[in-house]
């Protein structure tokens, strides 16, 4: 009996003790529990109970099951009471009591327990009290755990798994140091203690050392040191992090190119890099695609910014007949979030079951989905559903304010949020709000409010300033965190932005040339600011300038502007713009509906703004025929081609919408009588039928 529970063939064994019963000892019987036990058949193993012995009851080997059954069938006032009962109490009977009070969720009664202990614990009963100790991670848990290995450690024995244990605890107390020097002390060190390494290496964001211990590692990587070392390159995506993922990947024998754990994280891995064609390529190759993978590849869509994609494996997932879980249907609102257009949002939500609409992560995520898509009223009906909000939720709705534009409101529900729940999150949705509000003295008492001004809450108060033209008061906050801390290329962005929209020349000249000198090699951060920097330069004539800096832009820094792009969704079907772009089966139509809106804007007051072009005009062009083809115009035309016209234009854009776009877009809401909301990069502008706009022109 003993070998087929050795074995694992529990239903064999309790089938051969069936057949004995009248021969059974207390070893069979012993041997029959611990067999329920793996089963989790706590029916039958009552009815074994019920034929034990009052001397099978005092056998301490039955005893020891026992309390294991009782604890595993959430019985624990049983297991306590038997425990208690017994006079001489072994370590192993300990340890299934601390094993017990940790399966139900009471690590906390580990450690009573623990301080009741009449005898020093063994090396079995030691490994679950670092577990129980890396769960609880309170003083208490460290003291004691911190204690226990001083006290017991002899670093010539051989229990490799208790070894584990305590380098596990250690890292979850964040004690790596510590950790580190348990694992080059043990002399014995296997697969699954270079793992233990290398999981709190990750979970204590120490990535590059991650890698480090791997291409030390003297032993072959099974499934788990795969999963581990592809979500610490996964994490790092730099260069190094590219290489040896890919290596790693390349190098993996077969037996794991089936595996759905391995091959989930090896997804997410090059996703993170980028990689979106190897990362389908993967999820091609996998035969047995279940809902963990198919979450993978939606997720790696959503971290691309390819969130049609994700959607298309949403609908595949239920054309497979899966059943999505919270987690597909969470990554499903984020492609929907990124979106932005209404109509799609709602399909999704449709969708979700009741059961899921009352989970708090779920809800969280539909605010941030209405809010990021214009509907900042669906965005506060769900905010009024959540019984118990946390702090994510006030965070989610006061960015949705935020971002909708009003400003007032943001601060009045932030205010409602304990200042002892806020956290930085908190303060930046709050600073954003003011800022995009024009809400100076309110931004002001609430940056004076923060306990901890980090470099992002900063920046978000410098924008705040930038925006408003007060760029002295900028000057001085970045001056005063770089007494203490490294400059922060973000903060100088935030300062060319409000230089710009202030079309002063010689201040977005020293912004840049002090990022080139501070940021040499963030490239993506200075053709954004060669953009800005050739853009404001144009706005006042100084062509030649503006000419030398996209000169520079291309020759220094080669790296490619990213291209604005603007979609909306026409019966049902998304469709997507460039500037100029004449792909759509319409572009004939909308080009003419344009130039006859040219007239009436013109008619109206407007005068196109050739100091948002940000290339040289060609012959054949004119600064109206430019901006004219700007990708949200574009967009707008195809709507404005419908028939019947939508009473609601919406539009989604990737980047910031320009200011003549802006000014044009106020005057086409109010001509043609029709709401419009535009989704940018910073925010959501709702375009009325008056002429003015959610933003107030803080954009």
């Amino acid at each position: 009996m003993k070998t087929l529970i050795d074995s694992k063939e529990y239903k064999k064994a309790l089938n051969l003790l069936y057949e004995h019963y009248d021969i059974s000892t207390d070893f069979t019987k012993n041997m029959a529990i611990k067999a329920c036990i793996r089963l989790h058949d706590y029916n039958e193993g009552h009815r074994i109970l019920q034929k034990l012995s009052p001397t099978s009851l005092n056998d301490p080997y039955i005893q020891t099951s026992l309390i294991h059954f009782y604890m595993q069938s959430h019985k624990v006032d049983k297991a306590c009471h038997l425990f208690s009962t017994i006079v001489n109490k072994s370590n192993p009977m300990y340890a299934a009591m601390f094993k017990g009070f940790i399966t139900n969720k009471m690590p906390e009664k580990v450690l009573d327990l623990y301080d009741k202990m009449e005898i020093e614990p063994i090396n079995v009963t030691l490994n679950v009290l670092f577990n129980a100790c890396a769960r609880i991670r309170n003083d208490r848990a460290k003291t004691i755990g911190k204690r226990l290995l001083e006290k017991n450690f002899n670093y010539d024995q051989n229990d490799t798994v208790v070894f584990n244990s305590a380098i596990h605890m250690l890292m979850r107390f964040r004690d790596v140091n510590i950790a580190e020097d348990v694992f080059h002390q043990m002399k014995n060190k296997d697969i699954y203690t270079y793992g233990t390494m290398i999981k709190g290496y990750n979970d204590n964001q120490e990535y590059e050392k991650a890698l480090d211990l791997y291409e030390k590692m003297n032993v072959k990587p099974n499934e788990m040191i795969y999963t581990l070392i592809f979500n610490s390159c996964a994490q790092l995506s730099n260069d190094r992090a590219k290489t040896i993922g890919k290596k790693f990947l390349e190098q993996m024998p077969d037996i794991y190119r089936n595996n759905t754990i391995v091959l989930t994280s090896a997804i997410h891995m090059l996703m993170k890099f980028g990689d979106v064609s190897n990362a389908e390529h993967i999820f091609q190759l996998n035969r047995e695609k279940n809902i963990v993978i198919y979450g993978a590849i939606m997720n790696g869509y959503c971290i691309n910014h390819e969130p049609l994609k994700c959607l298309n494996i949403f609908n595949e997932i239920k054309q497979s007949n899966l059943v999505p879980d919270e987690i597909v249907f969470n990554i499903a609102i984020s492609a929907c979030s990124q979106i932005g257009i209404l109509s799609r949002c709602q399909t999704v939500a449709d969708q979700i079951p009741v059961h899921m609409q009352r989970q708090l992560f779920i809800q969280n995520a539909l605010i941030n989905m209405w809010g990021k898509s214009g509907s900042f009223v669906k965005a506060q009906q769900i905010f009024e559903s959540v019984s118990n909000p946390n702090i994510i939720t006030y965070n989610s709705m006061i960015n949705v304010y935020g971002l909708n534009g009003m400003g007032s409101e943001a601060i009045e529900l932030f205010k409602h949020v304990p200042t002892n729940e806020r956290d930085d999150i908190s303060y930046i949705c709050a600073l954003n709000a003011c800022s995009h509000s024009g809400l100076l003295a309110e931004a002001r008492i609430i940056f004076n409010q923060v306990p901890t001004k980090t470099e992002k809450i900063i920046t978000t108060m410098i924008d705040c300033l930038c925006r408003l033209f007060l760029f002295d008061e900028a000057e001085k906050l970045i001056d005063n965190y770089e007494k203490t801390n490294s400059p922060y290329v973000v903060m100088y962005m935030a300062m060319l932005s409000g230089a710009r929209n202030h079309r002063n020349s010689q201040l977005c000249g020293k912004i840049y040339n002090r990022m080139k000198s501070l940021f040499p090699d963030e490239k993506q951060s200075l053709i954004s600011g060669a953009v800005l920097l050739s853009n404001v330069y144009s706005s006042v004539g100084e062509y030649e300038q503006a000419n030398d800096i996209r000169s520079y832009q291309r020759k220094e820094l080669g790296v490619k502007v990213k291209a604005g792009m603007s979609w909306t969704e026409i019966n049902g079907e998304l469709a997507q713009f460039t500037a100029h772009d004449h792909s759509h089966p319409r572009s004939a139509e909308i080009f003419a509906e344009f130039d006859r809106l040219a007239v009436e804007l013109i008619q109206h007051g407007h005068t196109f703004d050739g100091s948002w072009i940000t290339r040289p005009i060609n012959n054949d062009e004119t600064i109206q025929s430019v901006l004219c083809g700007h990708s949200e115009k574009l967009a707008i035309g195809l709507n404005l081609i419908q028939r019947p016209v939508p009473s609601i234009i919406q539009v989604t854009k990737n980047l910031r919408i320009c200011g003549d776009c802006h000014s044009v877009t106020k005057l086409i809401a109010k001509i043609r009588q029709v709401d419009i909301i535009i989704r940018d990069a910073n925010r959501v502008h709702h375009f009325f039928q008056n002429g003015q706009c959610s933003c107030q022109d803080h954009f």
